[in-house]
């Protein structure tokens, strides 16, 4: 979990500068929502910015009429109010602009017995989706061709590196091979950001099993 929690301060960073795709934006941003530690975190990161720019010399601003005059006339800035605290059946404020609607409004789609998803974003280059797992569900055992970012927002599900319960994020890359198992509780419920597809791995009859849901 270590090497995963690294991960997720750098993804914080890079929210923070407004350095990541959109998508993964969305998905941190409700991560920050949804765990108060880590909003502390961001702030610690925005003062450091702040103070750095501010030791540095000023430099001379051209066209600074100009620029003031587009500056006053922008709209004003989004609410920067503390987030809402996510409750049953509300997604997290960034992930329900992302989708369009809260999770109650979802329009689930069946992909294999006891897993239903519905995918909100699909191009080349990403692939975004809810996920909802029956409790004790596994998902087939599969490693990833490039980055995946899944956010739990309900119930829990587990793989060889731990635990990830409500708020928690997994980063998982080339370097993972795994098998998550939703927790046993509760139905397991998350956002998923795939930059690249994943590819199906283990034994063909574990992997038969996982697909059947058995």
């Amino acid at each position: 979990m270590r090497l995963n929690l690294e991960r997720l301060d750098l993804l914080i960073a890079q929210y923070v500068s407004g350095a990541l795709p959109a998508p993964a934006h969305v998905l941190i941003g409700s991560h920050l929502e949804m765990r108060s530690s880590a909003v502390r975190f961001a702030r610690t990161l925005e003062y450091l910015a702040g103070r750095a720019l501010n030791d540095n010399e000023p430099s001379a601003m051209s066209s600074r009429d100009a620029r003031l005059r587009r500056i006053f006339a922008s709209a004003a800035p989004a609410d920067d109010s503390p987030p809402l605290t996510p409750k049953e059946g509300q997604l997290p404020r960034s992930l329900r602009g992302y989708t369009g609607s809260d999770l109650l409004d979802i329009p689930w789609k069946t992909k294999l017995p006891g897993l239903r998803q519905h995918v909100i974003e699909k191009s080349k280059d990403v692939e975004t989706s809810l996920l909802w797992a029956r409790p004790g569900r596994a998902l087939p055992h599969h490693g990833h061709h490039g980055l995946e970012l899944t956010l739990v927002l309900g119930g829990e599900f587990h793989d060889h590196r731990g635990n990830f319960g409500e708020g928690d994020v997994s980063v998982a890359d080339e370097t993972l091979d795994h098998r998550p198992v939703a927790g046993n509780g509760t139905p397991c419920i998350c956002f998923s950001v795939l930059f690249a597809p994943i590819a199906l791995s283990g034994s063909t009859i574990r992997l038969l099993g996982d697909i059947l849901g058995l």
